[in-house]
């Protein structure tokens, strides 16, 4: 194993939306710095949407909604367990972002005025803003990455964060192509490396088809809690409602402002609100149990023009193999409804709430360390919060990074994790990772899917302390890329003992199916109105508490406000042509 060693000021770590902002935003705050980003695989076509996004989910448009009402929306929509500030500054902030994107060339649907065109899914507010035709996404902001003079090098998979105390001094990766051992010296760290989407098994089967991008498999959580981070929300899975077979969304976001909606085998309309939630989950869950199964994404009752235009929509952007999947099983949106299935439990918080703990200026508990993306506790957040966070994480890593020295790590760090990385290699006949990695998404999915209870907890956390001892000592690479997949295996198995731990942890039940809790069946705000904390204590141990949360910053009679506020801005708005 060969050793490559880099020095940077700011380093990235994931190329995605997230990571490819918050590169453009440090070399933007200070052209000066040294900007590095890894990937493990290439910025172009790679993080949760891989090429393109046919919408932004929670876009906070001037003239149609204010940061306010998004805030308390969230709000609600989490339970209440919720960092305000981090919201609101998302929701202020994001604007300035969509008109980056339009100039940078990103397609936005706009309305006869040349305003931005938004369409209602949640529960109140509107906030979903088409992007007809952004399939090249990713290539524009790679693009841009590379005009900003920042160093990017893929196919290195970040391992391991080095540190210094309780600050982070830089990581250390493996080349899943050429085998090296990557050793990189930063000033500050962006961390966004996506959600822990690789958790439970597919309806499908097939390993590798799911919902997250499959390479997102839970590095950044395991990273930051090695590192000594904490993480918060775990207790909150991410489960999805799916096409069946397919590791595509049903897609409520693109159809229901269209007027599709989800509807039970007779084509009647089953629920009030196709919003993403635990709630949502939960009542298709309910249904499933009373044997009103399977639920269908109707599309069936709209005249043929609409049809095509959420076609060249869902077609052509996030998922393009979509329309290929349904000419292959002989269905056609004109006269068949399409089959919903619940996803794979997975750790998010662009769809759900568990990350690393960061605040409003996307700091961690550790110094030079930011986070931002699926990966960071910014609930609900989505494709435009990860970009808003990202711009915020860049900025602030490049502040701190101006005012550091250059650190030189701990030789017994890096030669831990390279001992570490060394270890499959040495079994080149030890069992596959495809069949090790079936074992420990079985135990998840076996024991760690809600409904939750305390025996199944029990049993999960015990599978996984004999996985540990036995699967993982068995676990064989043959060459770089096997050991890459033999790596993610071991962050997958961190992320289940830290869902197991977590959910035991809060003894109650919030966010609807997400931590539907049968021990403990009640919501309780009185006792559980308060974060639960992950963190790898001094002893090596896994250490659980609680921690308050900030104080609120807004309250119901702000959205009354808001409203008024809103209906001023109607006529003043800026047109973008």
């Amino acid at each position: 194993m060969e050793t490559r060693e880099y020095t940077t000021d700011v380093l990235i770590i994931g190329g995605g939306t997230a990571g490819t902002m918050a590169a453009i935003k440090a070399k933007q705050a200070n052209p000066e710095l040294q900007v590095l980003v890894l990937d493990k695989a290439d910025i172009r076509r790679s993080g949760a949407i891989s090429m393109g996004m046919d919408g932004l989910n929670n876009a906070v448009i001037p003239g149609k909604a204010t940061p306010e009402e998004y805030t308390l929306e969230i709000t609600e929509s989490n339970d209440g367990i919720i960092d305000q500030r981090a919201v609101y500054r998302q929701a202020s902030e994001c604007f300035g972002i969509v008109q980056e994107l339009d100039s940078w060339g990103v397609d936005f649907e706009k309305d006869e005025t040349g305003y931005y065109n938004v369409h209602r899914v949640h529960r109140k507010g509107r906030y979903v803003l088409p992007m007809p035709k952004a399939s090249d996404l990713k290539v524009i902001l790679a693009k841009k990455v590379k005009q900003m003079r920042c160093r990017v090098v893929n196919r290195v998979m970040a391992t391991r964060l080095l540190t210094k105390g309780n600050q982070v001094i830089g990581a250390l990766g493996l080349d899943v192509r050429t085998g090296d051992f990557v050793i990189v010296r930063a000033k500050a760290v962006v961390m966004t490396a996506g959600a822990a989407g690789r958790m439970g098994l597919t309806d499908s089967g097939y390993l590798y088809s799911t919902y997250e991008n499959p390479t997102n498999s839970g590095e950044g959580f395991a990273m930051a809690y090695h590192a000594g981070a904490e993480l918060t929300g775990i207790e909150c899975y991410q489960i999805n409602p799916t096409m069946k077979d397919y590791n595509g969304p049903a897609c409520a976001y693109v159809a229901g402002p269209f007027g599709g909606y989800t509807a039970n085998s007779k084509g009647e309309r089953v629920t009030g609100c196709d919003y993403w939630s635990g709630e949502l989950i939960m009542n298709m869950w309910k249904l499933k149990n009373k044997g009103e199964w399977p639920l269908y994404l109707k599309l069936t009752h709209l005249e043929d023009n609409v049809i095509s235009e959420i076609e060249s929509i869902l077609h052509n952007n996030e998922r393009p193999s979509r329309d290929r999947f349904h000419e292959g099983r002989g269905k056609n949106y004109r006269t068949d409804m399409v089959e919903l299935n619940f996803s794979e439990v997975g750790l998010c918080s662009g769809h759900s709430a568990s990350g690393v703990l960061v605040n409003h200026e996307a700091e961690t508990s550790m110094a030079g360390l930011y986070a931002a993306g699926d990966m960071a506790c910014v609930p609900h957040q989505y494709l435009l919060g990860a970009l808003t966070f990202g711009k915020i994480a860049g900025t602030n890593a490049a502040a701190f990074a101006a005012g550091q020295p250059e650190y030189e790590p701990d030789p017994a760090q890096i030669e831990a994790e390279r001992e570490r990385l060394l270890q499959p290699l040495s079994r080149p006949d030890g069992v596959p990772h495809q069949q090790v990695e079936y074992k420990i998404r079985r135990i998840v999915t076996d024991y760690l899917l809600p409904p939750k209870t305390l025996t199944k907890l029990d049993i999960a956390l015990e599978k996984i302390e004999h996985f540990r001892k036995v699967d993982l000592q068995l676990l064989g690479a043959r060459d770089p890329h096997e050991l890459g997949r033999a790596m993610e295996i071991h962050s997958i198995v961190d992320c289940a003992e830290m869902m197991a731990k977590a959910s035991m942890f809060r003894k109650e039940s919030r966010w609807g199916f997400y931590h539907y809790f049968l021990d403990y069946p009640e919501r309780d705000d009185a006792n559980w109105l308060k974060r639960v904390i992950v963190r790898k204590g001094d002893s090596g141990a896994m250490e659980l508490y609680t921690k308050e949360l900030p104080p609120y910053i807004l309250t119901d009679a702000d959205r009354e406000t808001a409203l008024e506020d809103r209906q001023g801005e109607v006529n003043t708005h800026e047109h973008v042509g």
